[in-house]
């Protein structure tokens, strides 16, 4: 109840500092335009411009500064989208405003009209100011509004009817942003020293086919940070983005041997998403790593392979799977991969070679396995190509994330199968916060938080 009625209280101080500015901004308007003299104009014009300077520097909903977020990226977000709500606010408030006085003020004629002209837009340029401020915040520190809403915001920002759909369309976003946000910077310090995620054995997460471990670009987005931010110790697989399951598992082996080498950790916790999975089943089973694997968890791997990639190598033709496999391999090693093979790597996920594989590999003995397999419930829960490779795998895999069937991912003692609310499902790429989006009903990383917390649990 007391967080409700301070969220209450929070909000009307919020409109009601925008109901001051919407009368500040328009009273200097005519006061200015008027050319009203005197010592009281003169500081009611002062007063109205250092308030409006104010709210752009230093625009404020009762949130006390030393409780309103930890890092800049945030206090940005929060005066970004208060710019947007002031904007909104004084825009619709001086409409009212600006009909009331053209309806009261005594004109004669359309010269005295006209001449009040300069205050309707002096109040507009306000206007501007407030959204340009905004926007620029938003657009330098807000993860949700994407690729696809900066451009929309740079395209649409001077026309009329469309900026405010949009403008209310990334308030939005950037306020449940910011209190997501907000919420999990809280989170994170109440559990700060039990660090929960301090396993045993560091981690080793391993990514899938057709991507590298970047530093600046992590395949894996948002979630490393939130898992050491709770005590993890990670490496990364740096095998290559494009090869068979068994040259990436040889490198796997030698990347979890160094590991173990230079730390004298003696065992790793693998978390492999996608192919990755693949790579690692076969660096603990054919490359001598069960001794010192305590666990691997795979994240929407495609144990049973996917029959959609079968019909796909069956019905391209030949000249062209041998165009994309060169043109691939080349830019690979243009870019430092020391021998890309973007056929093998496709081939080792068709049903067929999964299969014959799994009769092959035998999961180590003291390895303790799991699995984790996601879905979308439509194509437009995914974005590209997921989205386009959705009904094609669904016809023939079954229900899938756009990539890997349920059934699929299923491996070891357990599988956990995510069943998400609302109509738009996990993708495989939400998996790994590909998209660096929040989703309603699913938070990644405090999912991976609590994956890790229960290797913890278990001793691993």
């Amino acid at each position: 109840m007391d967080s409700v009625m301070t969220d209450f209280y929070r909000k009307m101080k919020r409109l009601l500092f925008a109901l001051a500015l919407t009368a500040g901004m328009n009273m200097a308007g005519i006061l200015i335009v008027t050319h009203t003299g005197g010592v009281r104009a003169a500081f009611l014009i002062t007063a109205a411009t250092a308030f409006f300077l104010y709210a752009n520097v230093m625009p404020a909903d009762g949130r006390p500064d030393k409780k309103q977020a930890e890092t800049k990226r945030l206090r940005q977000l929060h005066k970004g989208f208060l710019l947007i709500f002031y904007a909104g606010v004084t825009f619709l408030t001086g409409s009212v405003w600006q009909l009331w006085a053209l309806s009261v003020l005594p004109f004669g004629n359309v010269k005295e009209i006209l001449f009040y002209v300069p205050a309707i837009l002096l109040w507009l340029f306000g206007e501007g100011i407030l959204l340009l401020n905004g926007s620029l915040r938003l657009m330098a520190v807000s993860v949700q509004m994407g690729i696809r809403y900066r451009l929309l915001l740079w395209l649409c920002f001077w026309v009329p009817v469309v900026n405010l759909v949009l403008f209310y369309r990334i308030y939005k976003l950037a306020e449940q942003e910011y209190e997501t946000e907000l919420e999990k910077e809280e989170l994170d310090a109440v559990r700060k020293e039990s660090e929960c995620c301090h396993t045993k054995y560091p981690l080793l997460m391993v990514h899938g086919v057709f991507f590298r471990d970047v530093r600046f670009l992590n395949y894996w987005g948002r979630i490393p940070k939130e898992l050491m931010r709770n005590g993890a110790v990670i490496y990364y697989g740096n095998q290559q983005s494009a090869a068979s399951v068994e040259a990436c598992g040889q490198e796997l082996a030698e990347r979890i041997r160094q590991i173990v080498l230079e730390t004298g950790c003696g065992k790793v916790n693998i978390i492999a998403h996608s192919k990755g999975g693949l790579d690692a089943r076969y660096a603990v089973s054919k490359c001598g790593m069960a001794d010192y694997t305590a666990s691997l968890t795979t994240i929407n791997t495609p144990h049973g392979g996917c029959f959609f990639a079968d019909y796909l190598l069956e019905k391209a033709p030949e000249g062209l799977r041998h165009f994309l496999a060169k043109r691939y391999n080349g830019t690979l090693r243009r870019l430092g991969e020391a021998s890309p093979d973007f056929l093998g790597a496709v081939t080792d996920l068709t049903a067929r070679a999964c299969q014959e594989r799994n009769r092959e590999l035998r999961d180590g003995e003291k390895v303790y396995y799991q699995s984790v397999a996601s879905y979308m419930k439509k194509a437009r829960g995914g974005r590209f190509p997921l989205n386009a490779s959705y009904y094609l795998v669904k016809h023939f895999d079954g229900e899938n994330d756009g990539l890997v069937s349920i059934e699929s991912a299923k491996w070891g003692d357990t599988c956990k199968v995510l069943y998400p609310p609302g109509r738009r499902g996990i993708s495989h790429g939400d998996m790994i916060d590909l998209n660096r989006e929040n989703i309603p009903g699913f938070d990644v990383r405090e999912f991976y938080v609590n994956l890790v917390s229960d290797l913890k649990r278990k001793g691993l």
